[in-house]
């Protein structure tokens, strides 16, 4: 399963110090003006797994691979963005396209680095882009609706979308994104939104960027994006993304010890992560052979066969069963011929629902 995540916020806030932070690498261009990305970076992540790396040591083969995650970082919005205004059509279709969204927030003063107003403004920063995606949402379900009109004489199935559609409508015409409308177990607005991809329906993760000083203490800025961030039921989260720039020289040991200095336990990568995972309630299982370890992202909840197919469509096709058995008992017991002998190797059917950590072997045949 690809994992997709669009790095957003107004111009001149950090999207692109971050983005180059979680790349580990140069890719975007960072200048103090606004609209400096006008068109999407990509950078596809290793999500870091310790336990990829100890199952690999344990069997003794070379190849360790991880579960990726995509950051897609998208110029930046402003006020207007839903008729066009900057970049906001082309920012507004690359957002579509991603999973979740990590909404950048500047929470540092730097008279050096121009601000798109003259002064900062996290809630307003914040309501600015929530309001643009929700009028984005509201012309497409205006053409939708349009749509479904002239098929309504033909085709009565489509009266309960228009109904939603146009309940939608009047949710959004309140201010309020899709992500928190209140029937989500409604057939008709399931097909919508799996066919929409509304922008304000996407999980956000609220990030304020501040400067190194206020890592430990956080400031009056980053307090308010907090506080909007519950108000939403949304997970909200600290980077400074200058520093995080700074530690992808370093070794991990110095990153470590940095990171201790500036009053941080986790790296900015290891928080997006974490949350993420927690956001789109993801998995990892894993699996090896004689050649590799790799670990695989699945959603919680999903059965033996769907993991299967996550490697490969024919091992979900013909799938006959599943031998699995938790890391730590693999760690524990060295060997999948330990783990038998210890009569602690299970065989699973069709309806087993896979947890994080199991290490599975699939039996299949077609």
């Amino acid at each position: 399963m690809g994992l997709s995540i669009g790095i957003i916020g107004l111009p001149n806030v950090g999207k692109s110090s971050l983005f180059n932070a979680l790349a580990k690498e140069q890719l975007a261009q960072v200048a103090n003006y606004p609209f400096c990305t006008i068109h999407p970076n990509h950078a596809i992540v290793p999500v870091p797994d310790d336990r990829v790396e100890q199952l690999a040591d344990l069997v003794k083969v070379e190849k360790r691979i991880h579960a990726t995650i995509e950051f897609v970082d998208i110029a930046g919005l402003v006020k207007g963005a839903s008729h066009g205004e900057g970049l906001g059509n082309q920012f507004l279709g690359n957002i579509r396209d991603t999973a979740a969204i990590l909404h950048i927030v500047r929470c540092f003063e730097d008279p050096h680095v121009i601000h798109t107003s003259d002064h900062l403004d996290p809630r307003g920063e914040i309501e600015t882009i929530n309001i643009e995606l929700i009028l984005a949402d509201m012309q497409q379900l205006d053409k939708k609706v349009e749509r479904l009109s002239s098929q309504v004489k033909g085709d009565k199935k489509s009266i309960p979308l228009i109904e939603m559609a146009k309940t939608l409508y009047r949710h959004l015409g309140e201010g309020k994104p899709i992500s928190q409308f209140p029937d989500k177990d409604e057939d008709s607005f399931i097909e919508l939104v799996n066919e929409m991809r509304f922008l304000s329906a996407k999980p956000v993760i609220y990030v304020a960027n501040v400067d190194e000083s206020s890592l430990q203490e956080g400031s009056v800025y980053s307090t308010e994006v907090y506080s909007l961030a519950a108000e939403q039921d949304a997970p909200a989260m600290t980077i400074c993304a200058r520093l995080e720039q700074e530690l992808v020289d370093m070794s991990e040991t110095e990153r470590k010890e940095y990171l201790q200095l500036a009053g941080a336990e986790e790296t900015g990568l290891e928080q997006v992560i974490r949350q993420s995972f927690s956001i789109l309630s993801l998995i990892t299982f894993l699996t090896m052979n004689e050649e590799e370890v790799r670990a695989w992202m699945v959603p919680q909840g999903t059965p033996a066969p769907k993991a299967a197919g996550t490697i490969h469509t024919d091992f979900e096709r013909g799938f006959i069963r599943a031998e699995v058995t938790p890391f730590e008992t693999f760690i524990k017991h060295k060997s999948w011929s330990g783990v038998k002998s210890a009569g602690l190797m299970r065989l699973e059917g069709k309806e087993y629902i896979v947890h994080d950590g199991d290490v599975i072997y699939f039996r299949f045949n077609i």
